[in-house]
């Protein structure tokens, strides 16, 4: 089956590894000495001001403001730090991920009307061959791992997607342990559905799915979270390149203005395949919902060039690169 079907790089990872300070009290002539100049104030006096804090400034995207489309697009590399086996992302550490995601986002600059912000898109969960101790079939990267590869994109104006990739746990159980990094502004999520496993089934076997209850119920969350701590909207993309991925995919609740629903064309393989799919994908499309692109080095056959992936039909407004 095409990839259309399965994820070749995991799938040899997985055979392989079967793995203000206040105002002073007072008053008086400041010029006073001795005794007068330590007199208590009169009872009369009024009391000292309150100093009044200045108001915080509103977080920020990456590139400013706080809604995310349609005054940007973004071009991410995406992969696991520290495994090059998963993807571009873990082919060199964060500062050198950094320099890279912005080059490759400047290559997108001729062909787009808005801005291009370099991102990373971060397998924050992945899919694995054994249960591990959890059973959940997923192994959960630990958020102290994470961090050193989300500040550095935070002070180089490069914007973080989280993905997850959550076994057979649940897509909402799994984003909830990312909470502290999701707190930040310039961070948000991606659901997988090709590694969301039921209870009887292993990875590769065969291809897994989401319902859009469990999807809206992680947005529900999420939305609920950056309107608790008054965070700008944030990006969640929805991996799928088979229908059968996100079943009733029309009740995806599009409606949470604090966030930007994707959905990503995770396809690879010649053009015909993956604009096959494109177009199959953008048929029935929730309203609200933009559409997003993976670009794959190895295993796209050719790897499309900026111009050709800007030249799709609507043009995406998020592309990985694999």
């Amino acid at each position: 089956m095409t990839r259309a079907a399965t994820s070749p790089l995991l799938t040899v990872v997985l055979t392989a590894a079967l793995a203000l300070t206040g105002c002073a009290a007072g008053g008086g002539d400041p010029s006073a000495t001795g005794a007068d100049a330590t007199a208590a104030p009169s009872s009369s006096a009024p009391p000292p001001a309150t100093p009044t804090p200045a108001p915080e400034e509103a977080a920020e995207l990456v590139g400013g403001g706080t809604e995310v489309f349609p005054g940007r697009r973004m071009v991410a590399l995406y992969g696991r730090p520290g495994n090059s086996a998963l993807g571009v992302l873990g082919e060199q550490d964060a500062e050198a991920s950094a320099v890279r995601a912005k080059e490759l986002a400047a290559q997108y600059e001729p062909f787009s009307e808005e801005p291009v912000v370099p991102a990373f898109e971060i397998i924050a969960s992945t899919a694995s061959a054994a249960p591990g101790p959890d059973g959940d079939y997923s192994e959960e990267t630990p958020v102290e791992e994470l961090r050193p590869f989300v500040e550095t994109a935070a002070a180089n104006g490069v914007y973080v997607v989280l993905d997850l990739q959550p076994g057979r746990q649940d897509f909402l159980s799994q984003a909830r342990q990312y909470e502290e990094l999701l707190r930040m502004p310039n961070v948000g999520l991606a659901l997988d559905p090709e590694w969301r496993l039921a209870p009887d089934q292993v990875h590769l076997v065969q291809i897994g799915s989401v319902d859009a209850a469990e999807i809206n119920a992680t947005t529900e969350w999420l939305a609920g979270l950056t309107r608790e701590h008054g965070l700008p909207q944030k990006v969640v993309v929805l991996h799928q390149f088979a229908e059968s991925m996100i079943t009733d995919r029309h009740l995806v609740d599009t409606s949470h203005p604090e966030l930007a629903l994707l959905l990503h064309a995770d396809g690879h393989g010649t053009p015909q395949l993956k604009t096959g799919t494109w177009e199959r994908l953008k048929a029935g499309l929730p309203e609200g919902m933009r559409l997003a692109w993976k670009n794959f080095y190895d295993e796209d056959t050719p790897t499309f060039t900026p111009e050709q992936t800007m030249a799709l039909e609507p043009a995406p407004w998020f592309v990985s690169y694999q």
